[in-house]
């Protein structure tokens, strides 16, 4: 694998599948460019998924004139309650890329305890990519997570149909929940695959001036690239291009890994000064202590989030990240769970934040959030 991948999220024509036909010269044109300059960088591991729309057909289009062996191509199927239903959409993305196999397949979206089961279960749809394995239609099998911590690592410590070769997560500076995961995977000798470091990971292609003052001298994607691939437990970042040129400031970081204990504490530091002089060291630190999930809080809050977002507005001012983030709350499924605070007020959240050292603090903080984050409702984009 190498250190950076070509993730298939930005550069397809749009989030529904659609006939070639349809597809438009200058969207494929582009997609293909960026492709062929990831090669040209050596960037040849490419990732797609069947939910990415359009991505997959038009993929098939470019690798049909592609060297098959130059390439190692993924795609992702999510779970489904019934294995057949997994596997016959696993046919039909393959038929879509033009392949015979792809060397990774990922079960996409193991977010909650629902899709855990339905991948784990006996004769479930881990089970079924295994014996893609045998048929010679997959070579390893891994799975993607947007999910809380406690159904990421019950997937690592799966060990039944032989359990996953990798995992793709998110984990980067401006969050870092994810660590003991992590780990964990190190530990099973699984792939870490970073996923989405550019755009969830604090829309870095766009930074506020303060993160920009914060990260100097590199771009803040830079450092945030740097910051990841400086842990060996991480093995590769995914780089979602919508274009050619989205590839040069990752790749600025690959020189500077020889001297990332020069660089990336005295950033750090800064970050965490921002941090500290915005909320407060307790905040900083203790934000997320004695929390309730949000399944467990009136209203179905998803408090957690909300006040990590207010951190990140406050320290970073990243406003128009946060707004993005936040408006997806009621509209994310299992893939960004839970509500916003418009409701806040209506509901007695005493007992479920008793826990909190910020418990009296709490509904005035989600009041002032939702005051300066909400507009209008988002959606994830495959919904579009």
């Amino acid at each position: 694998m190498p250190v950076l991948t070509c993730g298939g999220m930005r550069y397809q024509f749009q989030w529904q599948d659609v006939p070639l036909a349809n597809v438009p010269a200058d969207n494929q044109a582009n997609l293909e460019a960026t492709i062929l300059r990831a090669l040209a960088l050596g960037i040849n591991h490419i990732e797609t998924a069947r939910g990415y729309g359009s991505s997959e057909r038009q993929l098939g289009r470019l690798f049909a004139r592609l060297p098959r062996a130059d390439l190692i191509v993924q795609t992702k199927i999510a779970p489904q309650q019934d294995p057949r239903q997994f596997l016959d959409d696993f046919n039909d993305s393959l038929a879509r890329l033009g392949l015979e196999y792809v060397d990774l397949l990922g079960l996409h979206g193991i977010n909650d305890h629902e899709t855990l089961w339905w991948a784990l279960r006996p004769g479930g749809c881990l089970a079924a990519a295994r014996e893609l394995v045998k048929r010679g239609k997959v070579r390893h099998v891994g799975f993607s997570t947007h999910g809380s911590i406690d159904v990421i690592q019950a997937a690592i410590a799966h060990e039944a149909d032989g359990g996953f070769d990798y995992i793709n997560l998110h984990w980067y500076y401006i969050f870092q929940q994810n660590w003991a995961a992590i780990e964990a995977a190190a530990r099973a000798d699984m792939g870490v695959f970073i996923i989405s470091p550019s755009d969830k990971g604090g829309m870095l292609y766009k930074p506020s001036a303060k993160v920009t003052s914060l990260c100097e001298p590199l771009h803040p994607l830079v450092f945030n690239a740097l910051f990841c691939l400086s842990r060996p437990q991480v093995h590769t970042l995914s780089i979602g291009a919508a274009r050619p040129t989205d590839f040069d400031l990752p790749c600025d970081a690959i020189p500077l890994l020889e001297r990332a204990e020069e660089l990336l504490p005295t950033i750090e530091k800064r970050w965490r000064c921002a941090m500290i002089e915005a909320v407060g060291e307790d905040a900083a630190d203790r934000i997320a202590e004695g929390l309730p999930a949000w399944q467990h809080c009136p209203g179905k809050i998803n408090i957690a989030v909300i006040l990590w977002l207010r951190n990140l507005y406050l320290a970073y001012d990243m406003v128009e990240y946060g707004t993005m983030r936040y408006n997806l709350l009621g509209n994310g499924g299992h893939w960004f769970p839970g509500l916003n605070a418009a409701h806040a007020a209506e509901v007695d959240l005493g007992p479920a934040i008793a826990s909190s050292p910020f418990r009296e603090q709490i509904p005035q903080w989600l009041l002032q959030t939702h005051a300066a984050l909400h507009a209008m409702p988002q959606v994830r984009l495959s919904a579009n």
